[in-house]
């Protein structure tokens, strides 16, 4: 009997499914700059690559956690642990933040962006920007940007953005980035935000030939966070009371990022979309290489990372 094959848009169903790669890779010495690492994906990623020796940089919002949680992974893995306080909703912090590392840290060996936001309703930034966009992907692009010579100077190195197959919502107009022309829907804004992330993958990825610093981009697994939780009583209860059921434990997202950043046979691997460990192709605006040189000046411009605007 012939075997049915999933169209392009499904294979993400049988991806998340699959048995998934590890890896072993000691990581003593290495110095992991990670965002969003108080909570999820973030928290999962720091406990595991602790567990491999690695230095862990946490860039997070709130001060009183990121203290709490960097004394437990010190006490349990006896690593380093260094703490920059910076909320990203606001680029004047993300710039605060990568000059703070880049004064401390004289190599990064791993840059991991995890820091992100769900949002029901329209929202915009001190800075006039739409909430979801900027801290998903302007605040994380302009992130990677000003510390690319550091990395660059410690290659090799590796970028992980960590994505979703949220992009798949699309939602991405450039004529009408901050949505004030249009109906915002919770999906459609976080589809547009990680639309955007992975255009500009593939451009920074291209730059990168030759540095021997790799970037890619990848889903976390359907897991628990606490992602949404800025919504209303209602998103939160149903976050937790329903949605929670069908979720797996983010420990498993700390063990693909683990893998992509530490494995040997992910040493030379750019420019790729992975579903955890399984290289995965995207929805197919999310490869439209014209729209995404588009998006990559467009976040320069936003950024002020344009020419004559730093």
């Amino acid at each position: 009997m012939m075997k049915l094959r999933l169209p392009d848009e499904l294979i993400f169903i049988k991806n998340g499914k699959a048995i998934q790669k590890k890896s072993t890779t000691a990581m003593e010495g290495k110095v992991c700059v990670i965002t969003g690492a108080t909570s999820g994906v973030g928290l999962e990623a720091s406990k595991r690559l602790a567990k491999a020796g690695a230095h862990i940089v946490m860039v997070c919002r709130n001060p009183d956690k990121t203290e709490r949680i960097s004394r437990e992974i010190k006490a349990g893995w006896n690593v380093p642990v260094d703490i920059i306080i910076a909320d990203f909703s606001r680029l004047d912090e993300v710039r605060h933040a990568a000059a703070l590392i880049i004064e401390r840290y004289p190599k990064i060996d791993v840059l991991i962006n995890s820091a992100g936001i769900h949002s029901t309703k329209r929202m915009y930034t001190s800075e006039g920007f739409e909430m979801v966009f900027c801290v998903n992907h302007l605040a994380p692009f302009l992130f990677t940007q000003l510390l690319i010579d550091r990395l660059k100077e410690s290659a090799p190195a590796r970028i992980i953005q960590v994505n979703s197959e949220g992009h798949r919502f699309n939602g991405l107009n450039p004529d009408d980035i901050n949505w004030e022309r249009r109906h915002y829907t919770g999906l459609r804004g976080y589809g547009a935000s990680k639309t955007a992330q992975l255009l500009t993958v593939w451009e920074l990825a291209d730059l990168l030939k030759g540095s021997r610093v790799t970037i890619n981009a990848m889903h976390p697994g359907d897991v628990k966070t606490n992602i949404g939780n800025n919504n209303g009583w209602l998103y939160r209860w149903f976050l937790h009371h329903v949605t929670w059921h069908f979720l797996k434990d983010p420990a498993i997202s700390g063990e693909a990022i683990y893998y992509l950043a530490s494995d040997p046979e992910m040493s030379d691997v750019s420019g790729r979309f992975f579903n955890l460990t399984i290289d995965e192709k995207p929805a197919a605006h999310a490869l439209d290489r014209e729209m995404g040189k588009r998006v990559w000046e467009l976040s320069m411009e936003m950024t002020g990372l344009s020419p004559g605007k730093q």
